[in-house]
């Protein structure tokens, strides 16, 4: 999610070497025979001018066909594009309002006190977390029980992925800014590991305006030290056993929680997403270890031996809430339960919880692997027919993945009361699938199972079990040859005909000549190589990213195939339209990085939010909203490519449909150095929720004591919380809505 100046996991571990596309014969298809027979018509619709009659029989994974009729006179999109913008403001379009709902800190319990926002602030256990990222929506009727129509009142869950820091502080937490060598005070350490996890708070309107019911019973934390229990097929296995957890069914937290989902049965998917760097693993493990298999696993997670720390709690005491930051096998046992050698084997899961119930216990679903999640976007429903969950892996040259359940929907599981045992039904029991993309448009679906012998004779790493695969689905897509892809990041459906969106956020190590094991050759899906100006900075391979989409074959969640395209190429308007800028975006809708993406179910709409750097000269990071055609719309477009020996290297692609200014526009453009992240409805469309996460993010730690020197103030400086024009900048989520009433985006 964040910028790899913050994220360094973000570079990516993956040396295998997986072909490029351009190494498989290209089999050329017609642009008749391209577009997937049997997609539902009403994606054709969806790019136009759109009025609600087109949308009107489209419903959420919830089966909610509770969205409220819009005048007939509606026109999605019909606002008036946002310019790019530099200030330290929101800026959204004429004729809509947003708000503050919440910030970084602010108290979750009638007990805990206001914010002062000065670094003095504890109790940080029951307060709002830092960097708000994805989140979810969840109905409350008037008597407080779950409800998918319910607009005045709900519960918002809520992740939050990391903090900001320079050096190893998380300095606007601290009132001198913390410390920035080793060993770090537990003091600070305290503050920092519960900003991390996810939070459930209740939200209802007064006086015709959301705010956050602080003494909410609903209102809830979960951090890196709240118990989570293992499920699906690592449950109890080797790998996860630990000194906390003996058996292998437990774990301590979740961290750095990033995109989200929501389950058709009423409950929250959260992604762990750049966990790893967490972790430190000191020189000498490896020998310690006798040089086994768990260190070419650890290597491919990106815990190489003396890789340090992100944040140096480990250094911070000998109790064991910091020793489990030492991934490190210091203890005499031959099974790992007397040290923390196997913690990192319990992060990097798909979370579900609860949000209605605060007494049941967070559970990590194992059989949708272990790596960098993101979002877990659900396939459309179809009564009898297994569920899909679609998750990218977000790290450079990284892959696409599949979940595909064997139980069968039920629709009366949509109303269960013990929602997380519905979960155990459908996420506990499946087949795990990576992505393989081809050069011709099509691409194939490769089961990550134990008895492909492609993965049970890997010489890499020698898996032992389903277990093992699930717990390395990294090392299973390296061995049956998955794609590396730029950056998988979110992932999203379309709902009215069931496509699968991935925004590749960008890869700096893309190239047209491969000089080391990080890089990997553009190809059909990552097909672009070029250079991006950033002031006087050179910025090369894929800096701006681009958005990919999948057609399963028969729109079947069980399918083995599925044909593909580039729904947007991220570019500035000005670059060259023949190489750079392939879906000709203008000043009203060019972006950079995509990140954040999501239909909201009442309109249909694609919503697309950035968290970029390459632009950030000209912009803040935006949102944007799109109305998607289908894969195929578009056009075969080659690329030509001189390498350093001399020789033409072409690529075909195939580029979406190029937008128009009434199917894509830029709605918010968000305050200085912040990425725009998350996004909620209320069912009937007219509120949305936008998480601004990290405004101010380049401030200097050096400057901690000097207000003038932060580079936002945001979002104090609206006069929300403590601090006014010189406020130490907060992570928050806001509430928009249209002055008339109307549904959001149009």
């Amino acid at each position: 999610m964040k910028d790899p100046k913050i994220d360094l996991d973000d570079i990516g571990y993956n040396n295998s070497d997986n072909p490029s596309f351009n190494n498989i014969l290209e089999t050329r298809l017609s642009r008749r025979g391209f577009v997937l027979g049997g997609v539902s018509s009403g994606a054709m619709a969806l790019f136009g001018g759109v009025t609600l009659s087109t949308l009107a029989g489209c419903n959420d994974s919830d089966d909610n066909s509770s969205s409220s009729a819009a005048p007939a006179s509606e026109k999605l999109l019909g606002f008036t594009a946002v310019a790019k913008s530099l200030a330290d403001m929101v800026v959204i379009p004429t004729g809509y309002t947003y708000s503050v709902l919440c910030a970084l800190g602010d108290p979750l319990s009638a007990s805990t006190a206001a914010y002062k926002n000065d670094g003095t602030d504890t109790d940080f256990e029951n307060r709002f977390g830092d960097h708000h990222d994805g989140m979810e929506y969840f109905g409350l009727d008037s008597s407080g029980k779950p409800s998918t129509s319910a607009n005045d009142r709900g519960l918002i869950a809520m992740n939050h992925e990391a903090t900001t820091d320079e050096t190893l502080s998380s300095f606007f937490l601290h009132a001198n800014g913390g410390t920035k060598t080793l060993p770090r005070p537990a003091s600070e350490v305290d503050k920092e590991v519960p900003i991390h996890g996810i939070s459930v708070c209740e939200v209802a309107k007064t006086g015709g305006k959301f705010a956050y019911v602080q003494s909410s019973a609903f209102n809830r934390r979960v951090t890196p030290l709240t118990p989570c229990e293992i499920h699906g097929p690592a449950r109890g296995n080797a790998l996860l056993k630990t000194k906390y957890s003996a058996d292998g069914t437990m774990t301590r937290g979740t961290l750095n929680n990033c995109g989200t989902g929501k389950t058709p049965w009423g409950t929250l998917l959260s992604g762990e997403e750049n966990w790893s760097g967490y972790f430190t693993r000191p020189t000498g493990d490896n020998a310690a270890r006798g040089n086994d298999k768990s260190v070419t696993s650890l290597n491919r997670y990106g815990r190489a031996e003396g890789a340090a720390s992100r944040h140096g709690w480990e250094s911070a005491g000998t109790d064991d809430k910091y020793a489990r930051w030492i991934n490190a096998k210091t203890g005499t046992s031959t099974d790992g339960t007397d040290d923390y050698r196997n913690e990192m084997n319990g992060m990097g899961y798909i979370v579900e919880l609860d949000p209605y119930d605060k007494s049941k216990v967070v559970r990590k679903r194992s059989a949708l692997g272990r790596f960098a999640h993101e979002a877990a976007a659900f396939s459309r429903l179809v009564s009898g027919k297994p569920l899909a969950v679609y998750q990218g892996d977000d790290a450079r040259n990284e892959y696409i993945y599949k979940y595909v359940s064997n139980a069968n929907w039920s629709p009366a599981d949509a109303t269960a009361t013990d929602r997380l045992a519905i979960g155990d039904k459908y996420l506990n029991d499946g087949k795990l699938y990576v992505a393989k993309f081809n050069a011709d448009g099509t691409g194939q679906w490769i089961e990550l199972n134990i008895s492909n012998s492609a993965i049970a004779n890997y010489a890499t790493y020698k898996f032992a079990d389903q277990a093992d695969v699930m717990v390395n689905a990294r090392i299973a897509g390296d061995a049956v040859g998955a794609t590396k892809m730029d950056r998988p990041e979110w992932s999203a459906v379309n709902p009215a005909n069931g496509e699968v969106y991935f925004t590749l956020t960008n890869n700096s190590n893309r190239k047209v000549d491969a000089t080391s094991s990080s890089h990997s050759v553009v190809d059909s899906a990552n097909p672009r190589y070029y250079t991006d100006m950033k002031g006087t900075t050179a910025q090369t391979g894929n800096p701006n990213g681009h958005i990919i989409r999948i057609a399963e074959t028969g729109g079947e969640t069980t399918a083995a195939s599925f044909k593909w395209d580039v729904f947007l190429f991220g570019a500035e308007s000005s670059a060259d339209g023949t190489k750079v800028n392939l879906s000709g975006l203008t000043a009203d809708m060019d972006f950079s990085s995509p990140d954040g993406l999501a239909f909201t179910p009442s309109t249909g709409i694609c919503w697309i939010q950035t968290d970029d750097g390459a632009y950030t000269d000209v912009t803040n990071c935006m949102m944007l909203a799109a109305l998607p055609g289908m894969v195929g719309d578009g056009n075969k477009v080659t690329l030509n490519y001189t390498k350093t020996d001399g020789s033409t290297l072409t690529v075909n692609t195939y580029a979406g449909k190029k937008p128009t200014a009434d199917t894509l526009k830029r709605f918010l453009v968000g305050p200085v150095a912040c990425e725009l992240t998350g996004i909620t409805e209320t069912p009937d469309g007219k509120t949305i929720f936008v998480n601004i996460q990290h405004p101010g993010e380049s401030t200097k730690m050096a400057d901690i004591a000097d207000p003038t020197k932060y580079t936002s103030h945001w979002p104090g400086n609206t006069g929300y919380g403590a601090g006014s024009s010189n406020a130490r900048p907060r992570s928050a989520t806001i509430v928009i809505t249209k002055n008339d009433g109307g549904r959001v985006g149009s």
